[in-house]
């Protein structure tokens, strides 16, 4: 049975996804686990997972000799240990999907973050990884750079999957909603079907008041009228933000355009809120969760997030209580000289170098568990 705090984000339209996959947890036993118990019924990952992952565990050391004796570099190395990752968790929530009729039970794989600002690139190894997998619960995960909306509505239209990564900002966000949806009309006009093409567009959260929370600090110790606009603010950009984001989700999904998708089997594009782990240990754990709960929605927590909602959440639909005072908040950073636009693309840009940071770092650690081959 599934726990009741859990639950109840589904009794209120919210998926439960958990942000992270290994070996471990298949072999083990875990991931099962959670889709039965917890009510899991979906996957996100991403390189900095997969680093921690392979370089943590011994498990795929017998998989990259055997890889490296049949003369595999790194690279592929690394993409056949993923796609089998990725193919084990897709297997286990078939059930999920093939229930909800293809509204829930996906897995994601990325693209190589270096292919962030290439959108041919992106379009190319997007393709090959879905023919690779070959499971139609797989979202291809493509980061939201300006090329990375190129290739998402391509990809769209070649009826691939597509789960867009690494959004912080709300213009962007609008962005990435309107390349789905052009590229379903794009399938439309060439008369394919577009009943079975799935997307999500996933909201990062934490990382918005890591960022900005020490700035509203120094404008606070600065004192006069900007400190006492900014004092409010702090902890609370990132929950704002997500909230602007939904309403522009209405506004693209609940119009006449999309309706008109919609008639033809067009699903919706899922928000995704991701970055749901509290950094900052004076918030609550469960922060990026208990205030953004509505449906058409999907949370993805890692672990330790999971489990503290499993224990102590409060579910209760909130996604869309306040949001006049959000867009106040959201205002208030441009009163005291904050330009969120410009902080939410440092985001972007910083969280593409740690993406290549951790995908390098796997290499690195797949040439180190190989056994030399001569």
């Amino acid at each position: 049975m599934h726990s009741s705090a859990l639950a109840g984000l589904k009794r209120h339209g919210q998926s439960v996804w958990i942000d992270y996959l290994s070996r471990e947890t298949l072999d083990t036993g875990e991931l099962a686990r959670m889709i039965r118990d917890d009510g899991v019924s979906g996957v996100t990952d991403n390189p900095a997972i997969f680093q921690r992952a392979i370089s943590s565990s011994r498990r795929y050391d017998s998989a990259i000799n055997t890889l490296a004796k049949a003369h595999a570099d790194e690279q592929e190395i690394y993409t056949s240990l993923i796609i089998e990752d990725v193919a084990a968790a897709a297997d286990l929530l078939t059930p999920v999907y093939d229930d909800s009729e293809g509204d829930d039970g996906y897995v994601s794989l990325e693209v190589s973050p270096h292919l962030a600002r290439d959108a041919h690139g992106t379009i190319l190894e997007a393709r090959s990884l879905w023919e690779r997998v070959s499971r139609p619960n797989l979202l291809i995960k493509v980061p939201g750079t300006a090329e990375g909306l190129v290739a998402v509505r391509q990809l769209i239209s070649d009826g691939i999957n597509v789960n867009i990564t690494l959004l912080f900002g709300i213009p962007r966000y609008r962005e990435t909603a309107e390349a789905f949806v052009a590229g379903l009309e794009d399938r439309v006009k060439d008369g394919l079907p577009i009943d079975n093409v799935a997307s999500v567009a996933s909201f990062f959260l934490s990382r918005i008041d890591a960022l900005l929370d020490p700035i509203l600090e120094s404008i606070i110790k600065v004192g006069g009228a900007k400190a006492e606009i900014a004092r409010p603010l702090i902890g609370e950009i990132a929950i704002a933000s997500a909230k602007e984001a939904y309403s522009s989700f209405k506004e693209v999904f609940f119009d006449a355009r999309f309706k008109a998708l919609a008639a033809k089997g067009g699903r919706m594009q899922k928000v995704l809120w991701a970055s749901t782990g509290t950094k900052n240990p004076a918030y609550s754990d469960v922060k990026y969760v208990d205030s953004l709960i509505g449906p058409y929605s999907i949370n993805t927590m890692p672990v330790e997030t999971l489990a503290a909602y499993r224990d102590h959440g409060q579910p209760a639909p909130r996604l869309e209580q306040g949001l006049e005072n959000a867009r106040k908040a959201l205002k208030s950073l441009a009163d005291v000289g904050i330009d969120l636009d410009r902080q939410t693309q440092l985001l972007e840009d910083e969280g593409i170098v740690k993406f290549n940071e951790a995908h390098d770092a796997v290499m690195a650690v797949i040439e180190k568990h190989r056994v030399p081959v001569y």
